[in-house]
């Protein structure tokens, strides 16, 4: 009994923690698509100078990602053309 209490605590903290960290990025990213400023800022963070096209096109590919968010990154090049 002296070393579960403290793993079902550890174990609670850990996804306590995730289910946080994943409303905060989600909440975060919903705000910066409705936010050029703050895109730019993220973009020059990263070391990417965007121009007025250029943020018009992230904020579309935003807007794709909520729409549908199952996809992720197994979803890319799928629409390749394959050998």
């Amino acid at each position: 009994m002296d070393i579960a209490i403290p793993i079902i605590t550890l174990v609670v903290g850990l996804l306590g923690g995730f289910f946080i960290g994943v409303y905060y990025l989600r909440r975060q990213m919903t705000t910066m698509q409705n936010d050029p400023e703050m895109l730019q800022k993220v973009a020059k963070q990263m070391g990417y100078n965007l121009n007025g096209k250029q943020m018009q096109r992230a904020q579309q590919m935003l807007k794709n990602q909520n729409q549908n968010p199952g996809r992720g990154a197994a979803g890319k090049g799928q629409n390749r053309k394959g050998k």
